[in-house]
Parts: C-alpha cells; structure tokens; sequence
C-alpha cells in the first residue's frame, strides 16, 4: 500500500491547496498504485479512453495536441502535481491531447472512475479538487491573456517565473510551442538574458 512517506511532493501539494486531514488522504491513498514512465513515453493518449489520472512525485509531463502534423505543446505539469485528460475525467470522452514524460516520471495513478467517486464522497478531496481547479484555470487564463498581449522576450520571462524547473529541463521547441513562438526566437531570447 501507498504511504504519504512515499510520495512527499503530491502530499506537499495537495496540502498547500487545501488542507486535506490524514484520514482522508489515508483513503485516496488506498487507492494510488505507483507507475514508472521513461522520458517521451505517453501518459495518455489523444482519442484513448485510458481511464487513468496521474500524481506527479518525480518528473515533469507535457501535454499536447497534435495540429497539421506539428505538435503543439498545452501545458507541463510538474512534481506534486496531478495531470488527466480533462476530456475523459470531467465528461467520459476520449482524451483530445497526449501527455508524455519530459523526463523520467514516477507517477502514482488512480483510476478515473475511482477518483471521480472519492471526490464526490469525500468533501474534503471535493473541496481539494475545487481549489486546484480554480488555480489551474487562473494559471491558464493569464497564459492565454499573456500569449494574446506580450511580446515574445515578456512571455519568456513570465514563463520562466511560472515554470523555473520546465526552463531547465524540458526541450526549447517544448517551450517555445507553449509561449507560442519559433524555436529559433526563443534560443536568441535566452540567449539575450543570459
């Protein structure tokens, strides 16, 4: 079984978004079973219904959407974190994007099903989901007002301030796809500040 001493970084979290009791926790953790991802490998997969949300303890995953054959990078989600197709969880629809690994990824996953029934009994991960739901989209929200509003050099910097462990370890066209501009602009812009 799962215990909060394994996955330090998703307890951390969870907490900072709401404060979760052991009691509670003790009963998402009965059901999280730990999974291993090589770099590039997928998490989930455009059109699947895979049934699976993922607690982020080690590693970063990216999601993304494939448009005219070109991979356009949606959103990283970092350690402590969770990442699911929203499609599938909130709506029981294919997922419309992939999630990879950056890197290597130690994941704890729950079924969506489960999840979705521990969220519903359990007030307090109800209002733990809430929460993480609201920063999420604010943190979504301000990309997308950034994109539409600041030049390339300022979404860089906004990104960087957001993501400091995305800027070190993920790949500059991820990046770059993200903040959409080229590659090429995003390595003369670090460049520039460093």
């Amino acid at each position: 079984m799962v215990k909060a001493d394994d996955m330090p970084n998703v307890v951390a979290w969870i907490r900072r978004c709401w404060p979760v009791s052991d009691a509670t926790l003790g009963k998402l953790l009965e059901h999280l079973t730990p999974r291993r991802f090589g770099k590039r490998e997928c998490l989930i997969f455009e059109g699947a219904l895979g049934g699976k949300a993922y607690f982020i303890e080690k590693g970063i995953t990216r999601s993304y959407w494939i448009v005219d054959g070109e991979e356009i990078t949606t959103s990283f989600t970092c350690e402590g974190s969770i990442v699911f197709s929203m499609d599938e969880l909130y709506y029981g629809r294919p997922s419309e994007e992939y999630v990879e690994a950056v890197e290597s990824v130690l994941a704890y996953e729950i079924s969506v099903e489960e999840f979705n029934r521990l969220v519903e009994a359990e007030p307090e991960l109800a209002h733990w989901a809430r929460v993480n739901h609201q920063n999420e989209y604010r943190r979504l929200h301000r990309t997308h007002k950034e994109r539409l509003s600041l030049p390339a050099p300022e979404r860089y910097r906004a990104f960087a301030k957001q993501f400091p462990e995305v800027c070190r370890r993920a790949r500059l066209s991820d990046i770059a796809s993200y903040i959409g501009i080229a590659p090429a602009t995003l390595s003369r812009i670090r460049a520039e500040l460093f």
